[in-house]
């Protein structure tokens, strides 16, 4: 009964998927939680509200109002009661109207009432899926704070095989459980996290940098507030936005001011993630005008950036936890390690760039992750969400070490 008394609002959009839901409800049902289904009318034609409400042993919820004597079907109230709003299967449609606040239906009313998490099981074509339209449309929920179940790949309704299929009921469950078994786990710690490139400016318009889009430090962040953390994010130059109450962000442009904002922040934090590509040069000499274009080679005297990581190192206390990042392309696990001893770093991410895989600019990379001991742990090819929640499962592990 790893659910017991956990009070769960069930959402189900009109997909072939929808014939899945009946079995999730009786899981839920079976781990101790209380069930209270809101269906779209489409959902309707895949699956009955009398074989819904049997298993969940309440009324199923469609309309805003029932229709014989006119009484209201309060959201509101709805919205209270819930400690988690699950919506498996979730069309494209859905999805979309709920990152643009529509509402339209009982369901999509219930969503913008609630106060409690809501969690997402997309089910739809892999063309839909893949589309720019409906990864925006979750890009954006998943920074209003949504949690998204990634669907697997498989065959599909269409025929076709690809991602898009929604996740099993038994896997669904896993994940709801995992939400509230690991959701406080961080709670009253202060993670720091860097994330994205620094800029060196030569002159107004010129800098050097590098490729990093900010995408994994941005998905540490948000996993870290998702489990209870209050979060500080100190991000170079990046197109990613982000959106979390636990989640305070603070822009920097250069390697000084993210080191200045760093040590400033480091006292109160008990785990800093360094997962920032700081440019390692920068120009001795910034010019205040434009360069202009000569015929003969310009040369430009660079001094090396300050060393963020070895800083944060030295001032680290006992009961804080350094994880930094490291990205090799020869020898990787001694020069990644060689760098978590000389910065006094607890643990260090390894990512590697080869002919075959560059994770800068990335949705998905594959990591190694070495500690003190030099022991490693590699993971998969995977998203950099799911590598996100890797991390700090890791980090966990080594606070409870």
């Amino acid at each position: 009964m790893r659910l017991k008394d956990k009070h769960i609002i069930l959402g189900i959009t009109g997909s072939i998927a929808a014939y899945k839901a009946a079995i999730l409800t009786r899981l839920l049902i079976k781990e101790g939680a209380q069930v209270k289904i809101v269906i779209t009318p489409l959902a309707k034609e895949f699956i009955t509200p009398v074989t819904l409400a049997t298993l969940s042993k309440n009324t199923v919820l469609c309309d805003f109002f029932h229709h014989d004597d006119g009484a209201w079907n309060s959201h509101i109230e709805l919205g209270i009661w819930a400690d988690l709003m699950l919506i498996a299967p979730a069309t494209a449609n859905t999805i979309a109207k709920m990152a643009h606040g529509i509402a339209d239906n009982l369901l999509l009313t219930t969503y913008l009432s609630v106060r409690c998490p809501v969690m997402v099981a997309p089910a739809m074509d892999t063309d839909m899926y893949m589309h720019i339209a409906t990864q925006t449309n979750i890009n954006l929920l998943q920074q209003h704070g949504v949690f998204f179940i990634e669907p697997p790949s498989g065959e599909l309704a269409s025929g076709l095989t690809g991602k898009g299929r929604m996740e099993e009921p038994e896997n669904i469950v896993e994940h709801v459980v995992r939400f509230f078994t690991q959701k406080q786990r961080f709670l009253n710690k202060h993670v720091l996290v860097t994330a994205g490139p620094t800029h060196e400016y030569i002159d107004p318009v010129r800098f050097i940098g590098n490729a990093s889009s900010g995408k994994m430090g941005y998905a540490i962040a948000q996993a870290f507030a998702q489990a209870g953390a209050q979060v500080t994010l100190l991000s170079g130059p990046v197109n990613e936005q982000i959106r979390h109450p636990h989640i305070q962000l603070i822009q920097v442009t250069s390697a000084d001011e993210m080191l200045n904002a760093a040590t400033q922040i480091f006292d109160k934090v008990d785990i800093a993630i360094l997962a920032a590509a700081v440019a390692d040069f920068k120009p001795l000499k910034k010019e205040n005008k434009k360069i202009k274009q000569k015929d003969k080679n310009l040369i430009i005297e660079l001094t090396p950036t300050p060393d963020i990581a070895a800083t944060l190192g030295k001032m680290k206390k006992k009961n804080q936890l350094i994880i930094g990042f490291a990205l090799e392309t020869n020898d990787p696990q001694k020069n990644a390690h060689d760098k978590l001893i000389k910065k006094n770093l607890d643990a260090i991410v390894l990512n590697t760039i080869s002919d075959k895989h560059n994770p800068l600019g990335n949705d998905v990379n594959q990591i190694t992750i070495l500690n003190k001991q030099n022991k490693s742990t590699e993971y998969s090819l995977k998203t950099k969400k799911e590598l996100a929640q890797d991390i700090v499962a890791y980090t966990e592990m080594l606070l409870n070490e």
